[in-house]
C-alpha cells in the first residue's frame, strides 16, 4: 500500500446502502411502540397522548421534539381543535367516526401545511427536523404538521463582506429565511428551487436555486450530478458541500464563490449562475465561479464606473504585492542586488548589517509571526481580536528591529503584503494566495528571480487549466474572441447603460439584460 492510500485511504466503491422501511400501521400503539423503539434514550420527544370525540373513544397521539417545535401553534390550532372544537361543533359522532381523519385535516387543524406519509422512518426523520407527527388510531397514515419552531439570529449585517454602499443585510442559519430573501429580490416566477437531504444521518437541507431560462443548463446538470453523488454521514456547513462537489480540491484557489450577501447570490443568479443553499449555514454557494468574480464586491456595482474601475485595479495590484512582494525583496537582495539604486542597495545592506539571518529566514519568520496573530485575532472576541492584532503587530515588529532579528525593511514589507491580502474581496483567494507566498519565498531564496518567474510561470499553467463546472476559470481573460463582451466586466467596469448584456456563460437564448442606453438624451424635449 503506497503512502497515499496509507494516508487517505483507498477510493471507496459506490456503496449505496437502501434503509429499511416499516409501513405504518392501523394500531396506534404499534406505531407509537415503532417509533419509541428508533427514538429510545431521546428525552427530548414529548409524546402527548389525547382522546377526540364526544365519548373520548378516538385516541391520537402527539409527537415532537422539545425545543424545535412551535408550543404554541401545537396548543392553539392542533390540540385545542381536536380536544374542544371537534366536540362542540358538528358533524356528529359517528361521522367523525368514520371520516374522521378527512375531518382533522380538512376541517379541525387550522394548519397552513400538513402532509401524509407512510412509513415509520420518514415519520421519524420529520420529527428530527422539527415537525410534528400525529398518530391517528384505525389510520394507516401518519399525519405529518408543519410547527418548525426554534430561535433562530436574527438578519443582521454580513461580517465579512462589509460595503459602504449596498444594503445591510445578509444571510442566516435559517435555510428558508436565506431563501425568502433571495425571493424578495428576485419576484419571477422563473426562479426555481430544488431542494435535496444530503447527509445519511444529518439528512441536512440543500437548496439549489436558479432561474430556469436564464442559467446555464449544463452547469446546472453537471451540480446536480455532483449532489447526488455525495455519500457522506452528515453535512455539518456549506463548507463541507464545497470541497465535495469543486473541480480540483488539490488547487489552493477556490472554484466556487462564497458570499454572505443575499443581493451578491441575487446578482449571480441574473448573470445564470446557481447559488446553493444549506441549512445551517449563512454562506451560500454560487456556481460556476471564476477568478474574475472572486475579485469582484458588490460595491462595484452600486458605485459609478469610474471609481468602481479604480478600486478593481487597486485590488489587482493589492493581490500582486500580496504574492509577490516578500519572494521579490529575497530575491533581489540575495541575488540580485545590483538591480537596486547603489544608495537604496547600501541602506539596505546597512540595515541588515547586524541581523544574523538570511533575508529568507527573516521573511518566514515575521511571516509566521503575522499569520499568527491574525490567527489569534480570529479566535479572541471582536474588540480585543482587532487589539491584539494592531498592538501585537506594532510591538513585536519594534521589539524584533531592536533586538536585531529582523531588519526595518524586512517588517515594512511583510506590513505591506498584510494590508494588501485585506484588500481582495474573497477571504477564500486570499487564503490561496497567502499559501503560495510561502511557495514563492522559499523558490525565491534558491533560484532568485529566475526561480519566481519559474514559479508564476507554474501557476499560470495550473490557472489555466482549472475549471469551475465547466466554465474556465481564467474566464474571459483566455477566450477574447468568444467572450471579448464580458470584459467590460473585469479589472475594467464598464458604464452600466452599456452592460446590456449578460455573461456569455449565461444562456444565450437570454444574453440580453437591458435596453442599450448610452444614446438617449433625457434632455430631449417631447
Amino acid at each position: 500500500m503506497s503512502l497515499w492510500e496509507k494516508l487517505f485511504g483507498k477510493k471507496n466503491e459506490n456503496q449505496n446502502i437502501k434503509l429499511q422501511e416499516t409501513k405504518v400501521d392501523k394500531n396506534l400503539d404499534k406505531n407509537l411502540e415503532s417509533i419509541k423503539n428508533m427514538l429510545v434514550d431521546c428525552d427530548d420527544i414529548v409524546y402527548r397522548e389525547f382522546k377526540i370525540g364526544t365519548d373520548e373513544s378516538y385516541r391520537a397521539t402527539l409527537i415532537y421534539i422539545d425545543g424545535m417545535a412551535d408550543k404554541d401553534l401545537l396548543n392553539d390550532y392542533v390540540l385545542k381543535n381536536s380536544m374542544v372544537s371537534s366536540r362542540i361543533t358538528p358533524p356528529n359522532e359517528k361521522f367523525i367516526k368514520k371520516e374522521l381523519s378527512n375531518i382533522l385535516k380538512d376541517k379541525t387543524l387550522t394548519i397552513t401545511e400538513m402532509k401524509e406519509v407512510e412509513t415509520i422512518e420518514q415519520g421519524v426523520l420529520d420529527i428530527l427536523s422539527g415537525d410534528t407527527v400525529l398518530i391517528l388510531d384505525n389510520y394507516e397514515k401518519l399525519i405529518i404538521i408543519a410547527s418548525k419552531g426554534w430561535d433562530g439570529r436574527s438578519i443582521s449585517q454580513p461580517e465579512t463582506e462589509s460595503v459602504i454602499r449596498g444594503p445591510r443585510e445578509g444571510f442566516v442559519e435559517s435555510l428558508r429565511v436565506n431563501t425568502a430573501l433571495v425571493r424578495r429580490r428576485i419576484r419571477d416566477h422563473k426562479l426555481k428551487l430544488k431542494g435535496y437531504k444530503i447527509g445519511k444521518r444529518s439528512q441536512s437541507d440543500v437548496c439549489v436555486m436558479y432561474i430556469e431560462d436564464i442559467v446555464n443548463q449544463d452547469a446546472l446538470k453537471e451540480l446536480n450530478k455532483r449532489l447526488m453523488a455525495i455519500d457522506i454521514d452528515a453535512i455539518i456547513d456549506s463548507g463541507y458541500i464545497e470541497q465535495l462537489i469543486e473541480d480540483n480540491w488539490r488547487s489552493p484557489f477556490p472554484q466556487i464563490q462564497i458570499t454572505e450577501r443575499p443581493d451578491v447570490a441575487s446578482a449571480a443568479l441574473y448573470e445564470g449562475k446557481i447559488t446553493i443553499i444549506v441549512d445551517n449555514s449563512p454562506f451560500v454557494l454560487i456556481v460556476p465561479s471564476t477568478l474574475n468574480a472572486m475579485m469582484q464586491s458588490a460595491e462595484d456595482y452600486y458605485e459609478r464606473w469610474g471609481i468602481a474601475t479604480f478600486i478593481r485595479i487597486l485590488r489587482y495590484i493589492g493581490a500582486v504585492i500580496s504574492l509577490y512582494a516578500p519572494a521579490l525583496y529575497i530575491a533581489i537582495t540575495s541575488f540580485h542586488p545590483q538591480m537596486l539604486p547603489s544608495k537604496l542597495s547600501m541602506s539596505i545592506a546597512a540595515n541588515r548589517a547586524g541581523v544574523p539571518f538570511p533575508s529568507v529566514i527573516e521573511a518566514i519568520i515575521m511571516e509566521i509571526t503575522l499569520e499568527i496573530l491574525r490567527e489569534a485575532g480570529i479566535r479572541l472576541p471582536g474588540p480585543i481580536g482587532a487589539t491584539i492584532g494592531i498592538v501585537g503587530g506594532l510591538v513585536v515588529g519594534q521589539a524584533a528591529v531592536e533586538a536585531g532579528i529582523v531588519g526595518p525593511i524586512m517588517v515594512i514589507i511583510v506590513a505591506i503584503t498584510a494590508i494588501s491580502s485585506f484588500a481582495i474581496p474573497s477571504y477564500s483567494m486570499a487564503i490561496g494566495l497567502r499559501l503560495l507566498r510561502f511557495l514563492l519565498i522559499i523558490i525565491s531564496a534558491i533560484l532568485g528571480l529566475y526561480g519566481i518567474m519559474l514559479g508564476t510561470i507554474v501557476i499560470l499553467i495550473h490557472l489555466c487549466s482549472l475549471k469551475s463546472f465547466g466554465v474556465p476559470y481564467l474566464s474571459p481573460y483566455t477566450a477574447y474572441i468568444t467572450q471579448h463582451t464580458d470584459l467590460k466586466d473585469t479589472f475594467f467596469k464598464a458604464p452600466l447603460p452599456s452592460m446590456h448584456n449578460r455573461d456569455t456563460t449565461a444562456n444565450k437564448n437570454q444574453s440580453k439584460r437591458m435596453q442599450d442606453l448610452r444614446d438617449e438624451d433625457f434632455n430631449k424635449e417631447e
